[in-house]
């Protein structure tokens, strides 16, 4: 999927808060929150050790959300290498923790100890070493001239991963994302010192700040706000950590809302629909279950199997994204019987996802013919999101 040319559409009406992005003018990303029910994904929390589950090798954590938190000794920090859960931590102990993955289900928050804090150019990775370089930017002069930028740029003291973006990035605009990022983790440390367990330190970022960080690079040409409180909330996160998109950022001033525009509101309510229509006439069935998403390919009359495959694979890259579907994801698709149209979809749908922020890696088909993939969890579904959609 293509960055293209990019708008934002913001507005807050209710107890919604929600942020589309438009790619060339087609519905590519979705950040939807309650206000009275934020999301955990992100959010950073001194915690405090519940139990000890030897046979998960994890810790069940209390944050003070309701069901404790898991967190698998693979993400404590520091360990030692195949050290079990049971000589990292103890019951009772406090320990500073971030939310990786909202509550599904009965099952609480999926929790780390190696918190990262995301922005447009640079993450902040308190327990990595040194700084690391995104792999979409190959290898060679760039990667040093990048690395010597944020060596000199960021505050010391933690580690650094440059995302791709940073290579056409203004310096300046790197050297202030690097200091708000540090001045967020040094306030969350603080906190944790004066806090008793357990205690929220650092919030979740919100459905506009996750737009804002993930698609406010080169590309974008408008943020479109409806509402002076969602107006102000835009200028003042702008104002902080990109000034270069202040002046993007306009009220919306038409008599017909936002997202009224375009039958933006129509599309997403049909996102809460399982039957997704195809160009040709076929259909994808989108079904969530507790344990995984299943995904059906249905061919239309009058088109052929591979082409109604390789247009399914793009619309199931976009409707993932859309719906902030997290875990495992099986998808049937039509039957190919020759080998090279079966290397052809995976290639395709591989490429479709590719752009997907979060993070969808595709394994391939099975004997029964079944596409197995993951995606991780970035906050809440859109299934999850109690009660209607619109505000």
């Amino acid at each position: 999927m293509s960055r293209g040319t990019r708008e934002i559409l913001i507005d807050r009406r209710g107890t919604l808060r929600r942020a589309a992005v438009l790619t060339d003018g087609e519905l590519t990303d979705l950040h939807i929150d309650r206000i009275d029910r934020p999301p955990l994904s992100g959010a950073v929390f001194l915690g405090r050790v519940a139990r000890i589950a030897a046979g998960l090798d994890a810790a069940f954590v209390d944050i003070g959300t309701g069901a404790p938190g898991l967190l698998p000794a693979a993400d404590v920090r520091p360990r030692a290498r195949d050290a079990r859960i049971g000589t990292l931590l103890r019951t009772g102990q406090p320990v500073l923790v971030q939310a990786k993955a909202d509550s599904v289900g009965r099952k609480g928050a999926l929790l780390t100890m190696d918190a990262t804090l995301p922005g447009r150019f640079l993450v902040a990775a308190p327990f990595l070493d040194g700084i690391t370089v995104s792999k979409r930017l190959g290898r060679g002069p760039e990667r040093a001239r990048l690395s010597a930028l944020v060596r000199d740029a960021a505050p010391p003291g933690l580690g650094w991963i440059v995302r791709a973006d940073a290579a056409t990035a203004d310096p300046g605009l790197v050297a202030l994302e690097a200091e708000a990022l540090a001045v967020a983790w040094r306030d969350a440390q603080r906190a944790a010192a004066g806090a008793a367990a357990p205690a929220l330190l650092l919030p979740s970022p919100t459905a506009v700040a996750r737009a804002l960080v993930e698609q406010g690079g080169p590309g974008l040409t408008r943020i479109a706000v409806d509402g002076p409180e969602a107006l102000a909330e835009v200028r003042a996160w702008c104002r902080d950590r990109a000034p270069d998109l202040e002046r993007l950022a306009r009220p919306h001033v038409d008599r017909v809302a936002l997202f009224e525009t375009g039958d933006l509101e129509q599309e997403i309510s049909a996102l809460m629909e399982p039957l997704v229509p195809l160009p040709d006439g076929g259909s994808l069935v989108i079904e969530r279950t507790e344990a995984l998403t299943a995904i059906d390919v249905n061919g239309g009359e009058k088109g052929n199997a591979l082409a109604t495959n390789l247009a399914a694979a793009r619309e199931i890259a976009r409707q993932l994204r859309l719906r902030n579907v997290g875990g495992i994801v099986v998808v049937d698709f039509i039957n190919l019987d020759r080998a090279g149209e079966r290397e052809q979809l995976i290639q395709a749908l591989s490429g479709a996802v590719s752009e997907d922020p979060g993070n969808t890696h595709v394994y391939g088909m099975s004997r029964l013919g079944l596409v197995e993939m993951t995606r991780q969890r970035r906050g809440p579904a859109l299934a999850d999101l109690a009660g209607p959609l619109e505000p």
